[in-house]
């Protein structure tokens, strides 16, 4: 698959990250041994389960044609294909990086995304 893929990542650390040239991941990307992204499709629910009424967050629209053999599609949730990357996201791959707040309701308000495409 190519197109975009999705990283939540907090303002600090992606503040972090820019300055060092590259993304390495969260606490739970350094255990798993990959970082975890999710597809358009898939992020929504991702924010929902795993950054519940976090502020102060960025959604970082990545481009999975910049990121070789080290990108994996892997079963996790449900058995959706996830994307993976095995290595750290050097920032050449970044396409966006956009606000992700909180609406009125309590659940995060997206840009507009791209979702992958079959090649």
């Amino acid at each position: 698959m190519s197109g975009t893929i999705y990283k939540i990542v907090p303002k600090d650390a992606w503040a972090e990250a820019v300055t060092r040239g590259q993304l390495s991941g969260s606490p739970v990307d350094t255990r798993d041994g990959f970082i975890h992204f999710s597809t358009a499709s898939q992020v929504r629910e991702t924010a929902a389960k795993h950054f519940a009424g976090a502020t102060d967050l960025v959604i970082v629209a990545v481009s999975t044609a910049a990121l070789g053999p080290q990108l994996r599609w892997e079963p996790s949730r449900g058995g959706d294909l996830f994307p993976h990357l095995y290595a750290d996201l050097p920032l050449a791959a970044v396409r966006s990086v956009s606000p992700l707040p909180l609406g009125d309701d309590g659940a995060h308000v997206f840009p507009e995304l791209s979702s992958p495409r079959q090649t």
